[in-house]
């Protein structure tokens, strides 16, 4: 048995209808190309010899046929060819608010280095640290003012341009954790939210949220601090809303970028801080100057990382290239939590050997905490009507994700107890 291509035409066939089978065979199977390798059968078996009296037809008119139908084939198969881009490189330099050492910085490399490598070298950001070009506080104008085409710190950052702003990084959070609040941001109407602030204050930018933080300590102190009484005019470092928080408890707050943190300390211009986690407290130095942390705080607990992009650079990009961004920033979101979760724990354990003392911040300091939220939120909803707007969204969002969490999660601590802390 043969196919139409491989039939055994022997003595007789015409060549010229051999030849024209050929060339209609390769090209693609499309209606053209059907209708055209139909026509040549027909044609080859017609010139097929019938005893010593060959059939005979006009070659010109055979010939004008193939010709059209190769040339409608060709036609057909370019316009089903996938469109390949051969845009020349976009070059993007970012800057980081954070110290080349520390560890928030290698996230940033890391978000940068899955962009590059997935765009195939279309696209290539490079990310340089905290105060290359600009200071730490003041990346939003820059990224905005295209200084920077983008850039990675968080949004508790700009909080002085708007107090809503901290409420994605510092604020009550109503019991959600960080995961959660990216939840709320995502599905429950957060990014819209954010972007209305932002196109408030006049910055063209676009914003990409991912990375949920593990809970940050209340602080690092020179001398514990065993109840709030103790808070009392603790000259004291942190950021966005929770400056509200501390001031309320007692203390003189001074919102200090992540790199000045530890010479402040040095130096005595502070007696406490805070900062972030394990590792970027490890790296940036607070066990050489404080040998007391006390862990576990409400002021920054449901933070995450903010991924900048000046607009009009982005919507310049292809379809392609903004999908490549999006999809980078999951992916980002997902390797910085695994990787926070082995660095962190490892950084958390030499700290231990190395001297310092972790102590659980007391009850009575965390129920004050939530106490002080209600206070300051109440002020600020007061004074903006923005800040209401976010906390009102992200109350609706954490009643119904939060009844879920807290009725199906079982209670990992026990378990691990049972297995570590027997007797």
């Amino acid at each position: 048995m043969f196919s139409d291509f491989e039939q055994p035409w022997g003595v007789g066939c015409n060549p010229v209808g051999l030849t024209q089978l050929r060339t209609v065979a390769v090209q693609p199977d499309s209606q053209a190309a059907a209708s055209a390798r139909s026509q040549v059968l027909f044609e080859a078996h017609s010139n097929i010899t019938d005893g010593d009296k060959p059939m005979t037809q006009k070659p010109s008119a055979r010939r004008r046929f193939i010709k059209t139908a190769a040339a409608t084939t060709a036609g057909g198969a370019a316009l089903a060819a996938p469109m390949i881009s051969t845009a020349q490189t976009v070059s993007m330099r970012f800057q980081s608010t954070w110290p080349a050492k520390d560890i928030f910085h290698e996230y940033a490399q890391d978000f940068a280095k899955k962009v590059n490598d997935m765009a195939g070298g279309r696209l290539k950001i490079e990310v340089l640290p905290s105060g290359s070009v600009v200071p730490a506080f003041q990346l939003l104008e820059a990224v905005n003012k295209g200084t920077l085409d983008g850039g990675h710190g968080v949004v508790a950052y700009h909080y002085g341009k708007n107090s809503a702003l901290a409420l994605w990084g510092s604020g009550p959070g109503f019991g959600m954790d960080p995961n959660m609040l990216l939840a709320w941001h995502n599905y429950g109407g957060g990014e819209d939210l954010l972007e209305e602030i932002y196109k408030s204050i006049s910055m063209d930018v676009v914003s990409f949220l991912y990375g949920p933080m593990p809970t940050q300590p209340y602080g690092w102190f020179k001398k514990p601090v065993a109840n709030l009484e103790q808070m009392k005019g603790v000259k004291f470092r942190t950021v966005g809303l929770a400056v509200d928080l501390y001031t309320e408890q007692g203390a003189a707050v001074n919102p200090l970028p992540g790199a000045e943190i530890v010479p402040a300390l040095d130096r005595g211009l502070i007696d406490a801080a805070e900062f972030n986690n394990a590792t970027s407290d490890r790296i940036l130095g607070f066990p050489d100057v404080a040998k007391n942390c006390m862990l576990q705080s409400f002021h920054q607990s449901t933070e995450q990382f903010e991924i900048l992009f000046n607009k009009a650079k982005y919507n310049a990009l292809p379809a392609e290239l903004k999908k490549i961004i999006d999809y980078a920033v999951q992916a980002s979101s997902a390797d910085m939590s695994w990787k926070a979760i082995d660095r962190n724990s490892k950084d958390y354990a030499e700290m231990k050997k190395a001297g310092v003392s972790f102590y659980k911040t007391p009850d009575a300091i965390l129920r004050n905490q939530l106490d002080s939220w209600d206070k300051v939120i109440a002020r600020k909803s007061a004074e903006n009507p923005l800040f209401k707007k976010v906390l009102d969204s992200q109350r609706a969002f954490a009643l119904r994700a939060g009844q879920w969490q807290n009725d199906y999660l079982v209670d990992f601590k026990m378990a691990w107890n049972h297995y570590f802390r027997k007797g």
